[in-house]
């Protein structure tokens, strides 16, 4: 006998049922089709990369996290996620490219993390990224929220905020309270606010930063609050003589009328100075979004602009902006709430019913016929009766059958019947697919 071996996956890989991947799949193709709306371009890197040019940044718990394994000589790692491999493919294909270079990419990527709710070792994400050549026109500063803006007014998942904030009105007043030298700690702290709140943000602070005037200054800093014209006066009022601070105001004020003029609601994005970004690459315009209703859930989507994406593989200056919606994650969050649900088994529009396998060659003949239209079509092959076929197709939940038996055949018609009303009509094939369809 054979030894029967335990069918199970991995913790931390989803895997779904057929009704809950195309769900998945119609967020998917939505995300997809609104980036190809803004003119990005498809990109498919490989799964496996060198090591060595995929930890070229790595450092920390990133370089722990890596799968890595060696095949022959050959020492590879999984990409943990799509920006190494943009910056490696910019590089590589810099001379064949067209700058400002819009890509997309909807892969999976993957982390040996321990596994949890809402964190996978194996999951999708679904990056977009803007790099320039030398330079990269603040507007497009503007274009990464408007997209997701168009995202997730079409994914309908509810009442959303784009919060956004500017690294260099960050570093530019930690500079003027002469905390320059410890601003990346500062900022990560920053960053954990809506985690930990203010009062363990403050302990934390103290714990970096010996003055606590200055920490009671950042705390001030950080609560400004209102619309975005009045945290923007609120920031000017300041009167801060920063150099990097004013230009970071300035660019920020910018962003706000660039939103405009993409019809952004102003109900779906704020000015948010607790958003720092945790990754030290982000330099500029930084982003996070959330749902309202929803505050548990965390950021949705997030990024933010960098100075130079390809600094590990090439001397060329090349700047970017980019976004990322962790789609397996945000999935399975939504799923568990209730904020989606699957309404569909099937993507099947008809499926055929043959009465007996004499009416086969027919029943493939309309098949072909109705795939020529568009029409996705499914034929039943098992099932003893026409019974058990309705059952099936019931199961499957597909609203329309055409039964087909020697009648059909011998006369060059379908039977058509309605599963919702129950209503079935008899149809000439011909003129079934010139008015019906």
């Amino acid at each position: 006998m054979t030894k029967k071996v335990q069918p199970r996956t991995l913790p931390g890989f989803m895997e779904l049922l057929p009704s809950d991947q195309i769900l998945f799949n119609q967020i998917y193709d939505t995300i997809r089709s609104v980036y190809e709306s803004f003119g990005f371009l498809p990109l498919d890197t490989p799964t496996i990369e060198y090591s060595e040019v995929l930890l070229a940044k790595a450092g920390g718990e990133t370089e722990k996290q890596i799968y890595r394994f060696n095949k022959g000589d050959h020492d590879l790692s999984l990409r943990f996620d799509l920006t190494v491999p943009l910056a490696r493919y910019v590089s590589e294909h810099y001379a064949d490219l067209t700058f400002p270079f819009k890509r997309y990419q909807m892969s999976k990527v993957f982390r040996g993390e321990r596994p949890q709710k809402g964190r996978f070792r194996e999951f999708y994400q679904c990056d977009i990224d803007i790099i320039g050549n030398e330079t990269l026109p603040l507007i497009y500063d503007a274009e990464m929220p408007a997209v997701i803006y168009n995202i997730f007014k079409r994914l309908n998942f509810g009442d959303f905020i784009i919060r956004m904030n500017n690294r260099k009105i960050l570093n530019g007043f930690f500079d003027s309270l002469n905390l320059k030298e410890c601003s990346t700690d500062v900022l990560r702290i920053i960053d954990k606010i809506d985690k930990i709140g203010t009062d363990n943000v403050r302990e934390e602070l103290l714990n970096i930063v010996d003055d606590s005037t200055s920490v009671d200054k950042i705390i001030e800093f950080i609560s400004i609050k209102g619309s975005n014209e009045e945290i923007i006066d609120a920031l000017g009022n300041l009167n801060i003589t920063n150099e990097i601070f004013n230009e970071g105001v300035n660019e920020i004020k910018q962003v706000v009328n660039y939103l405009k003029l993409y019809n952004v609601s102003e109900e779906n994005f704020i000015i948010d100075l607790t958003i720092a970004r945790g990754l030290d690459y982000y330099t500029g315009t930084v982003y996070e979004t959330n749902l309202k209703d929803y505050p548990g859930l965390g950021s949705i989507c997030s990024g933010g602009r960098y100075d130079n994406l390809t600094e590990y593989y090439t001397s060329q200056h090349l700047p970017g902006i980019g976004v990322s919606i962790g789609l397996t994650r945000l999935f399975s969050q939504l799923k568990s709430e209730g904020l989606i649900q699957n309404d569909r088994t099937s993507l099947t529009d008809i499926i055929i019913l043959p009465m007996d396998d004499s009416v086969l060659e027919y029943s493939l003949m309309v098949a072909n016929k109705l795939r020529e239209k568009s029409i996705k079509v499914d034929i039943c092959y098992t099932g003893k009766n026409i019974k058990n076929k309705m059952k099936y197709a019931d199961k499957l939940d597909i609203n329309k059958v055409i039964i087909i038996g020697t009648n059909e055949v011998n006369n060059n018609t379908i039977v058509l019947k309605n599963m919702d009303t129950g209503i079935q009509e008899e149809y000439d094939i011909d003129i079934f697919l010139e008015k019906h369809i």
